[in-house]
């Protein structure tokens, strides 16, 4: 009997304490979480790491921004959470960059993902954010591309890939007849990214009547470029429009030089604005294009403060940190939008909402293939600055044409 009238009474002390606890260890409205991860992977290593460096300053600047407001304001929790990147190393590599989203979502449980440098990249990743069902805020691809990939987790953000091809060539031909270089070679980085993008400088040349004297594919990551010079140099081109990364870009243009290889228009897209480009080539650097996708000259709130800022920093401008920055800014006031960080609502935030006054101006999004569209800009290093020089009009420099090297 004895034993029989105890177990009741014990198991209803265990159960009182035991609910006493779990009332005492329960979260409160509001409780429960004290910031908001936001997992980037972005090539810190590799041949893209002078890209990867200025991306993640724009992010950081973003984030110490929206911190400095309080936060995000969040429904779910009733309160404003901080934001926090946490950076997984790409490597420059599309595998090693989905192997590094892989650890962001397991090891380091981000809420969602921001997005990583270049097409490679950014599919691989993408296809690894599908596989985990995370919101992914992805630029830096192209729409025609990113748009027959149908990734379900994955928005993009990015230029006119129209656009992009034509400002070589408005470029080009603003140049005074008599001084305009006449034999043009398209020299893109024989990779997924250069062979989708070549289509469109094919077409714009079309569109414009400048006929391709050569194209000519360039090897990423190579260490000599001499060959391709030199077969440049017989056909006697005046003009090269290339795609490749910063570090191909330095090796490429070095190499011109020590081959006497005279170039009066190098036009670069991708690798020849990033930070260390200048500083790596010193006064070789001279009248080299570069594409953009953001100047400090835009008439939108922060756009002129944040140009200041990296100058201040790096002392130079820069033509991408706006793209990056407002990625965070639109991420940020989707998050809001949606009153939780839980991916399939965030993601519902970003395609349904009109996102007024970025540093990129007004950003929205196609619900039906999750593309928004930017524009590009062009601009030229003259004495250790880049110069904007297109779209043509106010605030636009001249575009100059480059002396030979003995001239220089």
């Amino acid at each position: 009997m004895f034993k029989v009238a105890r177990v009741p009474a014990i198991l209803a002390f265990f159960v009182l304490v035991v609910s006493i606890f779990c009332f005492l260890a329960a979260p409160s409205q509001g409780a429960g979480k004290n910031e908001i991860l936001i997992g980037t992977p972005l090539p810190v290593t590799g041949n893209l790491g002078m890209e990867g460096a200025e991306c993640k300053w724009a992010y950081e600047e973003a984030f110490k921004d929206i911190n400095a407001k309080g936060g995000v304001f969040v429904k779910q929790y009733n309160k404003k959470l901080p934001l926090k990147l946490v950076v997984g190393d790409a490597e420059s590599d599309p595998g090693k960059a989905a192997a590094a989203v892989e650890r962001l979502v397991r090891v380091d449980k981000v809420d969602l993902l921001l997005s990583t440098y270049t097409l490679p990249l950014g599919f691989a990743t993408a296809i690894a954010a599908d596989k985990f069902h995370i919101y992914y805020h992805l630029t830096g691809t192209t729409p025609d591309a990113f748009r027959e990939q149908h990734y379900k987790w994955t928005t993009d953000y990015f230029i006119s890939m129209q656009k992009l091809g034509d400002a070589p060539f408005e470029c080009l031909l603003s140049i005074p007849a008599a001084e305009r270089p006449k034999n043009v070679a398209l020299c893109m980085e024989d990779t997924a990214d250069g062979r989708i993008v070549i289509k469109f400088f094919q077409d714009a040349a079309k569109r414009h009547k400048v006929d391709i004297a050569m194209e000519e594919p360039l090897a990423a990551d190579a260490k000599d470029y001499t060959a391709q010079i030199m077969k440049l140099k017989a056909k006697n081109i005046d003009a090269v429009i290339s795609m490749t990364s910063s570090t191909d870009w330095v090796t490429l243009v070095r190499q011109s030089k020590e081959n006497d290889f005279n170039v009066k228009f190098f036009y670069g897209i991708k690798g020849t604005w990033g930070t260390e480009f200048a500083k790596a080539l010193g006064k070789d650097s001279q009248y080299v294009f570069a594409d953009g996708f953001w100047s400090e000259s835009y008439p939108y709130p922060m756009a002129k403060e944040l140009g200041e800022r990296y100058f201040q920093r790096y002392n130079k401008h820069s033509v991408s940190i706006g793209l990056w920055y407002a990625m965070c800014q639109t991420l940020a006031a989707a998050i809001e939008k949606a009153g939780t960080v839980d991916s399939a609502k965030v993601l519902e935030a970003v395609l349904n909402t009109p996102f007024k006054d970025t540093v990129m101006g007004d950003i929205k999004y196609n619900p039906a293939d999750g593309t928004g569209i930017a524009n590009p800009t062009a601009n030229q290093w003259i004495d250790g600055q880049l110069k904007l020089v297109w779209p043509f009009g106010k605030g636009a420099s001249k575009v100059e044409v480059a002396p030979p090297w003995d001239k220089r």
